[in-house]
Parts: C-alpha cells; structure tokens; sequence
C-alpha cells in the first residue's frame, strides 16, 4: 500500500489470509464486552455470601460495517466498481458462518481475524450476522447495505498487538494527513488512547471549530501534556 493510504479494517479467514473481506468503510466504532461466571455460596446469617469465580468467558467484538458501491471506490485493496452487486463484497464474512464441505474433518465454521492496522488483531469466530439492504439501482441489484456483525474470542488477547496504537510507549510528534470521514475525536483516539485528546489537538493545529476538518488536511500530532 503507498504512503498515506488510509489503513482498511479487514477480516480474514484464520488459515487462508488472502481470502478476506476489506472494509469499504472503516468502522466508526466497535463495542469490546467480556463477562466472568461468579457463584455466590450462601453463608447462614450473613447478607452476603461467599462469590467463587469460576471462570472467563470469551470477549465479544461487535460492530456495524458499511458497503456501498453507488459509486466507484478506487482504494488498491478494494478497486470496485460503480453499480457493483454490493453482495459480491460482503460474501465472505457469510461463508465465515458456514462449515467448509470440501474440508474433509472439518466439521465447524473457520476461524477469522478481525484486523485494522499494526494496533488490532482478534482471533475469533462469527456468532451472529445480519445484512440489511438499503439503496438498489434500477435493475434492483443492491448497491449499499449495513451489515451488523458479532465475533466471539477463540485465543488469548495477548498473542495479538496491543488494541490502542499508543499503548505501550509514548509516540513523538507528526503529522498526519485526514481522511474522508475522519473525527477530531476520533483522531484523538487513534493517536492517545482517549476521544478528550480532541481539545489538545485542536489547540494545537489552531482548529476554532473541531467539526469542520476538510479530508487532507494535515495536523500536528504532539504529545498530549502529561505524556
């Protein structure tokens, strides 16, 4: 990918990497839960009794994807073309839900990773998907769906890179470039771990109004004060 190309989220079967989905459109968010199973034993007159862990369960990844070929998307890892059959790109996350016939002994769905750069891999397999349609072209091919997908941990966090792109040291300063539907606040959170970076960032590049950013402008991207 050339220099300054906006980094695509993708998702990716575990054992075939180059059959993947890119993301036409980066997430805007993403929901991470997790939930432990506790048992509370009952102690006789007590209020409270005695909780036991009795274990972790997987973390759940959740998130909302956007594809949308009205019109032509010239991004070198996706290359589409307008009026395209938006299906022809949502395809593999459905056959991520399906058992793969023509392996023999495989009697489950692939395994797939979820990842957005250096800073985010999640080993996982795909518990629920849901694919609505929302603009068609006159022959009634569907051009532009949301697709809603939620993804269930099979390994542990700590084979991955850290999920925050500034975790794990403290980045210097540079610039970056903006990019179609990017966010002060989402900015600031790609680059300091927390969306209050936004005012530091402002004040920094001298922005009066946060809302109004113009897709390849440049900021300056300085350590936030306690850094």
């Amino acid at each position: 990918m050339s220099s300054g190309e906006l980094v695509k989220a993708e998702i990716a079967f575990k054992d075939d990497p180059t059959k993947k989905v890119v993301c036409m459109f980066n997430p805007k968010e993403y929901t991470i839960s997790k939930t432990n199973d506790w048992d509370v034993i009952r102690v006789p007159k007590k209020n409270v009794g005695h909780t036991v862990f009795r274990g972790g369960q997987p973390s759940q990844l959740s998130l909302r994807l956007l594809f949308d070929t009205h019109e032509a998307n010239k991004h070198p890892q996706i290359n589409s073309t307008a009026g395209d059959d938006v299906r022809k790109y949502t395809k593999i996350l459905w056959d991520l839900m399906k058992i793969d016939e023509t392996q023999s002994g495989r009697d489950e769905p692939p395994h797939c990773v979820f990842k957005w750069g250096n800073a985010w891999g999640f080993e996982a397999v795909i518990t629920s998907i849901s694919q609505s349609f929302t603009m068609f072209s006159s022959n009634g091919t569907p051009i532009r769906s949301l697709v809603e997908v939620t993804f269930k941990q099979v390994a542990e966090e700590g084979q991955y890179p850290r999920q925050n792109p500034t975790s794990g040291g403290t980045r210097g300063s540079h610039l970056r470039q903006v990019h179609q539907g990017e966010t002060l606040a989402g900015i600031a959170y790609e680059e300091y771990g927390t969306c209050a970076g936004w005012r530091h960032l402002a004040e920094a590049n001298n922005i009066a109004d946060p809302r109004r950013l113009r897709p390849g402008q440049t900021l300056m991207i300085t350590p936030m004060p306690d850094q």
